[in-house]
C-alpha cells in the first residue's frame, strides 16, 4: 500500500496554504576579553500543518523569542495532512495536525504523536436572520445534510430538532475542506460515531470522498471556510475554534450539537473539559486517542488532542535540544497552556495526566 493510502483513509495530503515567517532575531553574545564578540549559535525550526494550531503557534512565537531568543520559527498553515507528510519526510522539524497518525503509517514511519493541548470544532451557518440563534443540530441531521438526503433549511429533521423555530425552505449549501485536514478528520469522525450509515458509506479521514450535493462548496483552510460561509447565505460548515472571533466578527451563527448522551451543546470551556475528563484517562503511552463523542451529560461532542508530529532522531543534536525546549515551554501552565494564551483562541490546556505523557514523549527527541 502507497504512503499516502496509509494515512487514516488519506487519498492526498493537502496543498500549500499561505505562510507566514517569524524569524526571531538572533541575539549576539557579549564581548568576552580582548576575543572579541561571541554570537549565540541560532538554531531554524520549521512548524507547518494544522490551520487550526496555526493561530496559537503564531501567537506564543513572540513570547517564546524572550525565552529562548536564539531559535528562528517559521510557521505556515497547509493543513493536517501536510503538516503529517512534510514531518514524515523531513521537510519540517514539526508537523502540526488535528488528526493522530494511523497505525499502518505509524508502522511505516514510527513517529512521536505529542499533544500540545486541546482543542474544538464548532459547526456554523449563515442563516439570514437566524444567525443569532444557537440552532439545535445533530450528527444524523449533519451527515444528512452533507450526503444530500436532506436538501432544505426547512426539512422535518432539522424542524424536529428545533421546535418554534421559522426555517427558510432554501436549498442547505454545505461546505467542506478541500486540502487534507485535521478538521475534517475529527468532523468526519463525529458524523461516523453518531450515524452508522455515514459510518459504512463515507467514513472518516483528513479527507474522504465526499458525496455530491447540489450546490457544495469546498474551501482550503480554516479561514477559507469562514470566508466561504461568510460570503454565502444558507451555508452550513465546520470550523475550529481558533477561528471563533472572526465567526463572531461576521456574525455567523454557532450551533448546540448533539451530544453521545442525548443533550445539546454549546463549545465552551465548561464543555470541552467535561468531554475531556470523560475519555482522558484512556490515553495511551504513544497518546494517539480519539476524544470526539464522548460520554457525559455536559460534554461537547467535537474535540481533540492538538498533536505535533515529530521524528524522535534529529538531524542534529542542537536541533533536537531546540525542540525539547520549545515543546516543554508550549504544553506547561507557565509557558504555552497558561490561561491567557488558551483563552484567546478557545482552548483549553492538557490535563496534569496528559502533561506527564507529552513530557515522556518530548524526552524521547535526540
Amino acid at each position: 500500500m502507497s504512503f499516502l493510502k496509509k494515512a487514516i483513509s488519506i487519498r492526498r495530503f493537502g496543498s500549500i496554504g499561505t505562510a507566514a515567517v517569524f524569524a526571531l532575531a538572533l541575539v549576539a553574545g557579549a564581548s568576552i576579553g580582548a576575543g572579541g564578540v561571541k554570537a549565540a549559535e541560532s538554531v531554524s525550526i520549521l512548524e507547518t500543518g494544522s490551520s487550526l494550531l496555526y493561530p496559537l503557534f503564531n501567537i506564543w512565537i513572540p513570547h517564546y523569542a524572550k525565552v529562548d531568543p536564539a531559535v528562528q520559527i517559521t510557521t505556515q498553515s497547509t493543513g493536517s495532512g501536510t503538516g503529517i507528510s512534510e514531518s514524515v519526510q523531513g521537510i519540517a522539524q514539526i508537523g502540526a495536525s488535528d488528526a493522530y497518525m494511523s497505525d499502518a503509517l505509524m508502522k511505516e514511519h514510527p513517529m512521536l504523536n505529542i499533544p500540545l493541548c486541546i482543542s474544538m470544532q464548532m459547526v456554523n451557518y449563515n442563516l439570514p436572520g437566524l444567525n443569532g440563534k444557537h440552532l439545535k443540530l445533530s450528527g444524523p441531521v449533519l451527515a444528512g445534510m452533507y450526503s444530500g438526503t436532506i436538501l432544505y433549511w426547512d426539512d422535518a429533521a432539522i424542524k424536529a430538532l428545533n421546535p418554534g423555530v421559522k426555517l427558510p425552505h432554501h436549498a442547505i449549501i454545505p461546505v467542506h475542506r478541500t486540502d487534507g485536514s485535521g478538521d475534517t478528520f475529527i468532523f468526519s469522525q463525529y458524523l461516523s460515531f453518531s450515524t452508522p450509515s455515514w459510518s459504512k458509506s463515507v467514513g472518516y479521514g483528513t479527507t474522504v470522498s465526499w458525496p455530491p450535493v447540489p450546490g457544495g462548496l469546498g474551501a482550503e483552510g480554516n479561514p477559507g471556510m469562514v470566508t466561504a460561509t461568510k460570503d454565502n447565505p444558507y451555508t452550513v460548515a465546520y470550523i475550529g475554534t481558533s477561528y471563533q472571533n472572526a465567526i463572531v466578527k461576521d456574525k455567523l451563527g454557532i450551533a448546540m450539537l448533539k451530544n453521545r448522551a442525548g443533550n445539546f451543546v454549546l463549545p465552551s470551556a465548561k464543555t470541552a473539559e467535561s468531554a475531556a475528563a470523560a475519555l482522558m484517562p484512556k490515553t495511551p503511552k504513544d497518546e494517539r486517542l480519539s476524544l470526539i463523542f464522548a460520554p457525559g451529560p455536559n460534554s461537547y461532542p467535537i474535540i481533540n488532542y492538538e498533536y505535533v508530529m515529530i521524528k524522535a532522531k534529529q538531524e542534529s543534536p542542537k536541533t533536537a535540544a531546540a525542540l525539547r525546549r520549545l515543546l516543554t515551554w508550549a504544553i506547561s501552565p507557565n509557558g504555552g497552556n497558561a490561561p491567557h494564551f488558551m483563552q484567546k483562541v478557545h482552548f483549553i490546556p492538557l490535563p496534569a495526566p496528559v502533561v506527564k505523557l507529552s513530557k515522556a514523549q518530548i524526552a524521547k527527541i535526540h
